[in-house]
């Protein structure tokens, strides 16, 4: 061997050195917590995973080549001193070194090859490296001994850990996640001229999602659902009040059958700049266009009525639900972003009869274009239009006044919906706003009905503890304001009122209570004002 790899192999320890000087500063900026390691290695391993389609390293000859490393970060000086001295940083293809990024052990080797390379090529030319040098990388290396030894016992327990966690997975490819929701809920106020008809209802909704990824940046997600919280909008008698502005927004009642409630494919490209969507079986609008409703709009996380989750006439009404595609397409530094899709009804997609089918029946299709501004600031244009056959019918999701959903009764009915949302956050303050308007049409007629809904909210989050939101909105449930059919429009305006607050136990348990209150229900003043009480528990895992 050469008198110049040995002077490399002496030299090395300097890396390995400055790594435990890194690692040690590091921790003093952020203490670590103990008990999580293997939590950790778990998240690492998800972020190399994430990270190995696309982060080839490209070497750095000055430091400010790095666009998130700045004089004032306080291992500047160390960057600089081995760009200036040794040359062998290396950033990523996007110039950004990610100091704050956990390193794994591939990373580690392909710096410390980069740095021997060109420690070598010092110590053979002209004998860059004095005996100064070597004197201060042997007495590092003495005093981190210790330290290196344990550094060594620790990565091989963590081998020993992954290898066994490989061993019991449950697939190299698919993850398992679920929500459970137990409920308890009521609605008070006079119906229909009865009492109070409902009686305080104790349910459950169950959902187990298998999201499957071949690439890294995809997702094949197969969800499964069972539950028996009931629907308010049921009749009186048989578990309802018949409102459908009073339903949860997490209701599903199916006896607690297992059904496949989800079946649907998402792929990013090209630098996440680009997003395609596909699904057979409940492919959502809210799963293709952004709601700007962060806070409220999960079904598991967040408003406790339908209304206030997502805006009814966009996200719900004329096939909001089905099989289809969609694509999205962000530029300009993502501040633009825009979206289209193509949905048919649940379920009818496959049916190869006349009116139904992919391109025949039930179908809505439209774009929105989302824009952020200013940080903390998304505002989103939709335009969607819908047609629905006589037996689909259905305006504003079952989410508005009776009249609202079916304005020219069961006939074959077209709609053009154009809505405004926006979602702005002010320290611990959130603000949402969202309004949309229908232009329905009466196929075979010159009828015309025009339906309108608006909704706001305000949001103080970590109220008391990390994670908590104390919520509260309102806004016009959708109602039919002109109508020429002979059917009318509807007497009185609805509003919903709703406030709740949410309480994490801890990452896995959330506790929701709240209550919203229908002013004029169905778009009448004759029917009292009804409130409806909820407290949900939310379990994931």
């Amino acid at each position: 061997m050469t008198r110049s790899f040995w002077q490399t192999l002496k030299v090395s320890p300097v890396l390995v050195a400055a790594s435990l000087f890194a690692t040690s500063s590091a921790n003093a900026q952020a203490p670590s917590a103990e008990g999580q390691e293997v939590d950790q290695t778990l998240q690492q391993i998800n972020n190399y995973q994430q990270m190995g389609q696309d982060s080839s390293l490209s070497q750095v000859t000055n430091v400010n080549q790095l666009r998130d490393v700045s004089p004032t970060d306080w291992a500047y000086e160390a960057l600089r001193s081995l760009v200036d001295r040794y040359g062998c940083i290396s950033g990523f293809p996007n110039q950004t070194y990610r100091g704050n990024q956990a390193l794994s052990r591939y990373e580690f080797a392909a710096g410390l090859n980069s740095c021997l390379n060109q420690i070598e090529r010092l110590i053979a030319s002209q004998g860059s490296v004095g005996q100064e040098d070597l004197d201060t990388v042997n007495r590092l290396a003495q005093e981190f001994e210790a330290e290196l030894g344990t550094i060594g016992g620790r990565v091989d327990e963590l081998e020993s850990r992954t290898a066994v966690l490989e061993d019991s997975q449950f697939s190299t490819t698919t993850k398992l996640n679920g929500e459970v929701i137990f409920a308890i809920a009521d609605s008070f106020g006079d119906v229909e001229g009865q009492d109070d008809p409902t009686e305080t209802t104790f349910g459950d909704r169950v959902r187990l999602n298998f999201d499957t990824s071949f690439t890294g940046k995809d997702r094949l997600r197969t969800r499964l659902q069972a539950g028996n919280i009931v629907e308010f909008d049921e009749d009186i008698g048989e578990g309802g009040i018949g409102l459908d502005s009073a339903r949860l927004g997490f209701d599903a009642n199916s006896d607690n059958d297992i059904g496949i409630d989800k079946l649907t494919y998402r792929n990013r490209l090209f630098d996440n700049k680009l997003t395609i969507y596909a699904g057979a079986v409940g492919l959502d609008i809210d799963n293709i266009f952004q709601l700007h409703n962060p806070v409220l709009e999960s079904s598991g996380s967040g408003a406790l009525s339908r209304f206030s989750r997502r805006n009814p006439i966009l996200y719900r009404g004329g096939g909001s639900e089905g099989a289809g595609i969609g694509a999205s397409l962000s530029f300009l530094d993502e501040k633009v972003t825009v979206t289209g899709l193509y949905l048919t009804e649940d379920g009818e997609s496959s049916i190869p009869e006349e009116g139904e089918g992919l391109f025949n029946g039930s179908f809505t299709t439209g774009a929105q274009i989302e824009l952020a501004p200013i940080e903390n600031l998304t505002v989103g244009l939709v335009y969607l239009h819908s047609f629905q056959t006589e037996e689909d019918v259905n305006l504003t999701g079952s989410t508005g006044s009776e009249l609202a959903e079916e304005p020219f009764g069961d006939v074959d009915t077209s709609a053009d919906r154009f809505g405004l949302s926006g979602s702005l956050d002010v320290g611990k303050f959130n603000f949402t706003l969202n309004g949309a308007v229908s232009l329905a049409d009466e196929l075979g007629t010159d009828n015309s009905a025009l339906l309108y809904t608006a909704f706001a909210s305000v949001s103080f989050l970590d109220l008391v503890k990390e994670g908590s939101a104390l919520s509260v909105g309102g806004g016009v449930v959708p109602t039919i304001v002109e109508n020429d059919n002979a059917l009318g429009e509807d007497e009185d305006t609805p509003v919903l009122v709703e406030a709740l607050y949410k309480f994490p136990l801890n990452d896995n348990i959330l506790i929701t209570p709240g209550a919203y209150v229908l002013i004029n229900p169905d778009a009448d003043s004759d029917n009292d004002t009804v409130v409806v009480g909820v407290l949900r528990t939310t379990f994931k895992f």
